[in-house]
C-alpha cells in the first residue's frame, strides 16, 4: 500500500519501460485492446499478452486525494488501507492469504486522482481476484475496532516517509505555495492534524459515495483475452449493484500567478543541499492543441536522461552537480507541475546550479532546440511506449491512470503520431509560455551550518 503522485505515461516510460530499445518491433505486432462496460457502468480493458502464463488484474477507482472534502485530507489513502480489511463474506487477511498462496502479488496506491488496486497472479486464479475485488468493492465491515488502528498505522507512516524526511517536509511547503487554490496543494497522505480527526463516519461516507462500479475501470493485461475476461466480469462485477451518479469533478481553479516564490528548510539532517524549481502548466487533460506533448518533450530535451541539455551541462562539462533533471507531472486532471532540479557538487554551490539551470532554460526560450536534436527526443519517447507493452504492470497503469484523468483508450493510441508531430517551434513556444521566472516557486534543501 502506498502513496503516490503520478504513474502517468512518461512516468511509465522514466521508470525503466526502456529497456533492451534498441531491437526492432512493429507496430503490427501491438496487441489488440478491447474496451467495454458492464451494465452496471463499469468500464474494462482488456490487454492481451500470451507471452507469458500471468495475469495483472488491476481496479482503479476515480477518486484521489483532490476530491477530499475540506478538512477530511488523507481520508482517500486512508481508506485504501481499511479496504485490506474483512467484508461480510471473507475475513481480514483472507483475500491476501489466496494471493500469497498461489505466489501472486499485490499492492495499492493512492494519488490526487485516483486510488489503484492490483493483484499479479497465473490465469487460472482470476476467477478469484475477481470475486473477491468485486466482494470489497460493496461488503466491507467498518467498525471502530477496525478504524482505530488502521488510523495509528497511517500516522506512523506520516511520522516515518515525512515528518523524519527532511526532503518530503519541503516537497510539501512547495507544493502548498504552488498551488494557491488547487487541492493538489494538499499532500496525498493528509495533514497530520486532520489524519488524527479521521473517523468512521468519514470512512463510511468515503466508501458509499466513491467505491461503486460506475465510478471505476477494471484493467486486466496479461495471458487472457477479451470474451473470457467480459464472461468472468460479468458474473462477478456484474453482480454490484450501480452507485448514486457522482457529479462532474469540477475542483477549484488556480488564479492567475504573478509572483516569484521561494520556499528554504534548513534541517540538520541534510546531508547534501538540493534545488527545485516549479511550474503550474497544463496536463494532457487540460492542454489546448499539442501543449501537453510540447511540455512532454522539452522536459525530455531539458532534463530527462544523461542525454539530457541540463545534465551534459551541469554533470558532465562543468562537474557542478552531483545530480540535475527536469519532469513533467503530464497525467492529471487538472493542471499539473513542471519542474526541474539539482543538487551541487564540490565547490559548487546551489546558487550555481541554479543559475546554470535556467540558463539552459533561456536558451531554449530564445533559441529553441534543434531538429536533430528535437527528432532524437522523439524517437526515445515513441520507442519507451512500444517498449513499454513488455511491462504488463507497466501497460495497465499507462491505460488505468489515463482512463481516471479524462483520457480514452483512442489518446493512448494516438499518442505516439500527437507526439511525431510536435514541431520545434511548439517546444520553444512551451518554454517561453510556462517556464516564466516571475511565476515559479523555488525550494531550497539546505545543511544546518
Amino acid at each position: 500500500m502506498d502513496v503516490i503522485r503520478d504513474f502517468s505515461l512518461r512516468a511509465a516510460l522514466a521508470a525503466g519501460l526502456l529497456a533492451a530499445a534498441s531491437a526492432p518491433l512493429h507496430a503490427e505486432d501491438a496487441p489488440q485492446i478491447d474496451s467495454f462496460s458492464l451494465d452496471n457502468g463499469l468500464q474494462v480493458v482488456v490487454i492481451p499478452d500470451r507471452r507469458a502464463p500471468i495475469v495483472t488484474h488491476m481496479l482503479w477507482y476515480k477518486v484521489g486525494s483532490a476530491d477530499e472534502d475540506p478538512g477530511k485530507s488523507g481520508i482517500a489513502h486512508f481508506f485504501e488501507h481499511l479496504m485490506f480489511k474483512g467484508t461480510a463474506n471473507h475475513g481480514p487477511g483472507e483475500f491476501s492469504a489466496r494471493v500469497a498462496e498461489v505466489g501472486g502479488r499485490e499492492n495499492a496506491f493512492t494519488s490526487y486522482d485516483y486510488t489503484a488496486y492490483y493483484q499479479q497472479v497465473a490465469p487460472q486464479v482470476l476467477p478469484d481476484m475477481m470475486a473477491f475485488e468485486a466482494d470489497r468493492m460493496t461488503n466491507l465491515v467498518l467498525t471502530e475496532e477496525v478504524i482505530a488502528p488502521e488510523r495509528d498505522v497511517i500516522i506512523e507512516e506520516r511520522n516515518s516517509r515525512v515528518e523524519n524526511d527532511p526532503g518530503s517536509l519541503l516537497s510539501e511547503e512547495v507544493s502548498a505555495t504552488l498551488y494557491q487554490n488547487h487541492p493538489y496543494r494538499i499532500p496525498v497522505i493528509g495533514w497530520m492534524h486532520e489524519i488524527e480527526k479521521l473517523n468512521r463516519d468519514d470512512a463510511i461516507d468515503f466508501y458509499r459515495r466513491y467505491y461503486a462500479p460506475n465510478n471505476a475501470v477494471l484493467v486486466v493485461a496479461g495471458d487472457v483475452d477479451a470474451a473470457s475476461v467480459r464472461e468472468l466480469a460479468e458474473a462477478t462485477y456484474g453482480k454490484v449493484p450501480r452507485g448514486p451518479d457522482l457529479p462532474p469533478r469540477v475542483r477549484p481553479t488556480e488564479p492567475e500567478q504573478n509572483t516569484r516564490r521561494t520556499v528554504t528548510l534548513v534541517d540538520e539532517r541534510v546531508g547534501v543541499p538540493s534545488f527545485s524549481k516549479r511550474w503550474v502548466v497544463p496536463s494532457y487533460t487540460t492542454g489546448e492543441g499539442r501543449e501537453a506533448e510540447a511540455l512532454d518533450l522539452l522536459a525530455e530535451v531539458l532534463g530527462g536522461g544523461v542525454r539530457s541539455r541540463i545534465y551534459q551541462e551541469l554533470v558532465v562539462r562543468r562537474g557542478i552537480a552531483s545530480s540535475a533533471m527536469a519532469y513533467y507531472q503530464s497525467t492529471a486532471l487538472d493542471d499539473t507541475m513542471f519542474m526541474v532540479m539539482g543538487s551541487p557538487r564540490g565547490e559548487a554551490t546551489i546558487a550555481d546550479v541554479e543559475k546554470a539551470i535556467d540558463a539552459e532554460i533561456a536558451k531554449i526560450a530564445t533559441d529553441g532546440v534543434g531538429e536533430e536534436e528535437l527528432e532524437k527526443a522523439k524517437k526515445r519517447f515513441v520507442r519507451s511506449m512500444i517498449f513499454a507493452r513488455d511491462e504488463q504492470d507497466g501497460m495497465a497503469r499507462i491505460y488505468g491512470s489515463t482512463l481516471t484523468t479524462g483520457g480514452t483508450v483512442e489518446d493512448i493510441a494516438g499518442w505516439p503520431e500527437r507526439i511525431r508531430a510536435v514541431t520545434a517551434g511548439d517546444v520553444k513556444a512551451a518554454a517561453v509560455r510556462w517556464l516564466d521566472e516571475r511565476r515559479a516557486v523555488a525550494g531550497y534543501l539546505l545543511p544546518k551550518e
